[in-house]
């Protein structure tokens, strides 16, 4: 089986903790715990044809900016998740603007835009026109809820499924 490393990266409080949570163990919770450094999880995959994996997930703090985030956080990285919040139109911003910082980096790392919490969509902030320079760039876009878990799986399956065709 193989093993993947994945970050989920995204500003303050756009749910990586919660997507992780509802993926790993199916659990939500209201409660809102902030991520202080960085948390580790592990769940394994099959991915049918594709075979299975062992994904590594990386919970990194929220920031604003990821230019302090140190090396070691990121070395070893097979994909990451760009993680916003649909109703915080400034969560995309940082989120672009973490994308174009990493793809200099890590430029054949693949990665997706999840758009959280689409069960909140009648107070969305941002639409498809805010996101379609992902699109463009060949990032795939998957709008999600960690609270109802709409679109986590398809979130991790679909990075992991990237990461092995990488």
């Amino acid at each position: 089986m193989m093993k993947k490393k994945v970050c989920l990266l995204g500003p303050f409080g756009v749910g990586k903790t919660s997507l992780i949570s509802r993926f790993v163990q199916n659990i939500y919770s209201e409660k809102y715990l902030s991520t202080v450094g960085v948390k580790v999880d592990k769940k394994e995959l099959s991915l049918g044809a594709d075979g299975e994996v062992s994904l590594i997930i990386w919970d990194l703090e929220g920031r604003d900016s990821f230019l302090s985030v140190t090396d070691s956080y990121l070395r070893g990285m097979s994909g990451y998740l760009l993680v916003a919040d649909g109703t915080r139109e400034e969560s995309l911003e940082r989120v672009r603007e973490t994308h174009n910082l990493l793809k200099g980096l890590f430029s054949e790392v693949p990665s997706i835009l999840v758009v959280n919490k689409s069960d909140l969509f009648s107070d969305w902030k941002v639409s498809p026109e805010d996101y379609e320079d992902f699109l463009k760039a060949g990032i795939g876009i998957i709008k999600t809820s960690a609270k109802d878990g709409t679109g986590v799986e398809e979130s991790f399956t679909g990075i992991a499924r990237r990461m092995l065709n990488a």
